[in-house]
């Protein structure tokens, strides 16, 4: 079997709908599909027992946290390869797994586009390098809705359930300094909806990367990054950027970062 997508869901009874009307109309169908719930009360249970035919494995019962919840579909998954959409997330079209695996390029970690959604609207479309640098995994992380995990890495390496939100970064870290397999498909997988946990608790969100930086990143590369982060060096960064858009921002941008380098010195 190919893939094992994990849908974990919370009393979000609308999102886990949206989810569920996705995922089973893919032309794709190489797949399992596991349904963690952690003990819903807003009728969840319902409606996971109205589609039940459709998944290879679910649960309603109370767990510890997204991360436990995660390790439990982990733990049941058979698929080569793991995806997961939780509740509210949904696939970009009907045939997007099978435009991702009609060229699929293997490998450990395979990354995708994704498409942030809020109140039912894009809000931004994300797309990601083609060549992963530390830096980018360091700043951003990868988008869990549209990320292809080989499935043996999580169930030798299961997400730390001492994080609430940040777990998935910490494992995305270890397995760049691994020196893993990380590969671009040029496709817009999913859509995330920007109500999820994540999302909203941005201050949990930074003290949890900053213990987990600490902890998996050596001192000389952490020192690098935080040399990057200066004020200075993000001011300049934006001005490239900038200034490739037109000859006009070209000139002013130019003009900006001669000022910032002769600050510098």
């Amino acid at each position: 079997m190919r893939l094992s997508i994990i849908t974990i869901n919370l009393n979000n009874r609308k999102g886990l709908q949206r989810t569920i009307d996705s995922v089973i109309s893919q032309t794709f169908h190489d797949f399992e599909w596991i349904v963690i719930d952690g003990g819903s009360t807003d009728g969840s249970k319902e409606l996971i027992e109205q589609y039940a035919d459709h998944f290879a494995y679910w649960v309603s019962e109370p767990d510890k946290g997204i991360y436990n919840a995660m390790n439990k579909g982990v733990r049941a998954a058979q698929g080569e390869y793991l995806q997961f959409l939780n509740s509210g997330d949904y696939l970009r079209e009907t045939n997007t797994l099978d435009k991702v695996f009609s060229n699929f390029p293997g490998g450990d970690i395979i990354y995708g586009n994704l498409s942030l959604v809020e109140n039912g609207k894009v809000k931004e479309d994300r797309q990601y390098p083609n060549n992963l640098s530390f830096y980018d995994l360091y700043q951003r992380s990868l988008p869990h809705p549209s990320t292809f995990i080989k499935t043996s890495l999580l169930k030798n390496d299961l997400y730390d359930e001492q994080f609430r939100i940040a777990a998935d970064w910490k494992f995305f870290l270890k397995m760049a300094l691994e020196s893993r397999d990380f590969r671009h498909i040029e496709i817009f997988v999913s859509c995330f909806d920007l109500q999820g946990v994540s999302s909203t608790n941005t201050k949990l969100l930074q003290e949890e990367r900053d213990v987990i930086a600490h902890e998996v990143i050596p001192s000389c590369i952490l020192n690098d990054i935080k040399k990057k982060e200066e004020p200075l060096d993000w001011q300049i960064d934006a001005l490239l950027s900038f200034r490739e858009k037109s000859k006009i921002h070209h000139k002013i941008a130019t003009v900006i970062l001669t000022c910032l380098k002769k600050m510098a010195k």
